[in-house]
């Protein structure tokens, strides 16, 4: 006798395989655009929507939906935005670096997308992760897995006008304040109750970290 798969789960597996289609199209896609300099502004334009969108396909497999999952995604938020407000009218954390125009919005020089991108990030490396049974180890990896991304993206975020440095020069203090705030953000990760496992997390951070490593050899 053959066994029949419910429906909702042949359902549940179309709409994954759709998810994973999705993000590696738009990934390979931004990659053509941003690579050919005719097409380039325009696809910078779009870099928040792809942002938010990544965000949606994120939320739309996450499992856990806990009271303390909210708690985890704005502490992640306003962590990651708060530390780039500190660097940006200090120079403390990363260094001294301004914003340019394509990160969308800005409140107080700051791109809003940004919280979004911190959360993004370590909600992603947290995932990978989930299954290593010691939190400070866990936060360790994680906080490492984004600052090797943070180094793969400098040379692309700077080309594409993210942001720009002082004196064009990617400081050593970006990738330890970086290393340290994530770690903060994944420790905070750890201790929340909630699912860690997202079946498309280990996807699209590859496809991330393809995504950079690709447009360093055709942007620069």
């Amino acid at each position: 006798m053959h066994q029949v798969v419910p429906e909702r789960g042949t359902s549940y597996q179309l709409r994954l395989t759709i998810a994973k289609a999705v993000i590696i199209i738009l990934h390979v896609v931004g990659i053509v655009g941003l690579s050919l300099p005719e097409y380039q502004d325009w696809f910078l334009s779009l870099t928040p929507v792809q942002l938010l969108t990544s965000l949606l396909i994120i939320l739309l497999f996450h499992r856990g939906w806990t009271d303390a999952f909210p708690i985890f995604a704005a502490a992640a938020f306003w962590i990651g935005f708060g530390a780039e407000l500190i660097g940006i009218h200090t120079g403390y954390l990363f260094g001294d670096y301004v914003y340019g125009p394509t990160l969308g919005p800005k409140l107080w020089e700051v791109p809003i997308i940004i919280g979004v991108n911190w959360f993004i990030l370590s909600y992603l490396t947290g995932s990978v992760f989930h299954r290593v049974p010691n939190d400070y180890y866990a936060a360790f990896l994680g906080a490492f897995a984004m600052t090797a991304l943070d180094y793969i993206m400098e040379p692309v975020a700077v080309a594409l006008d993210f942001w720009y440095w002082k004196f064009d020069i990617i400081p050593v203090g970006n990738y330890i304040g970086w290393f340290g705030v994530s770690f903060v953000v994944h420790l905070i990760y750890r201790k929340a109750n909630f699912e860690k496992y997202n079946p498309i997390a280990l996807l699209l951070l590859l496809t991330l970290v393809a995504f950079f490593t690709i447009l360093n050899f055709t942007v620069l």
